[in-house]
């Protein structure tokens, strides 16, 4: 069962991602998908507890880790992401459409911060065919 917050997204499972961020509705170029709060932490005090959470964590500042709320830490990465997210004052995290995005499909982002920046991110990156959600599966995690 997919697990929803709003009429725009919701989170599904994706073959080869784990979950993924998917548009319940048409989302046109510019529009503000979410904005998600972040709880930030030294780097230092998340290694030993990260199991399982380093793979949701983002780089913020120096020496700094942040888990983004909401469902900020669940978009997945793609070189040819159809949003882009941008770090706010006050601990902030913006989602927002880079192009129309359709109902059904999955809402990207580029881990590197810009959209065009192909810098590796550590992982094998899935694109293509292979990302398409697994209807019906009731575990998320």
């Amino acid at each position: 069962m997919p697990l929803t917050q709003s009429d725009a997204i919701e989170v599904k499972r994706v073959r080869s991602k784990g979950r993924g961020v998917f548009a319940r509705r048409p989302i046109e170029a510019g529009e503000v998908i979410e904005t998600c709060p972040v709880l930030v932490l030294p780097a230092g005090s998340v290694e030993d507890a990260s199991a399982g959470l380093g793979s949701y964590l983002f780089e913020w500042g120096r020496g700094e880790l942040a888990l983004a709320l909401g469902y900020g830490s669940l978009y997945n990465h793609s070189y040819r992401p159809n949003a882009r997210y941008v770090d706010l004052a006050g601990r902030t995290k913006l989602f927002t459409a880079l192009r129309d995005i359709a109902a059904g499909e999955e809402i990207t982002v580029n881990y590197n911060g810009e959209p065009g920046d192909e810098t590796p991110v550590g992982f094998e990156v899935v694109e293509g065919p292979n990302s398409s959600a697994m209807n019906g599966s009731s575990d998320l995690g």
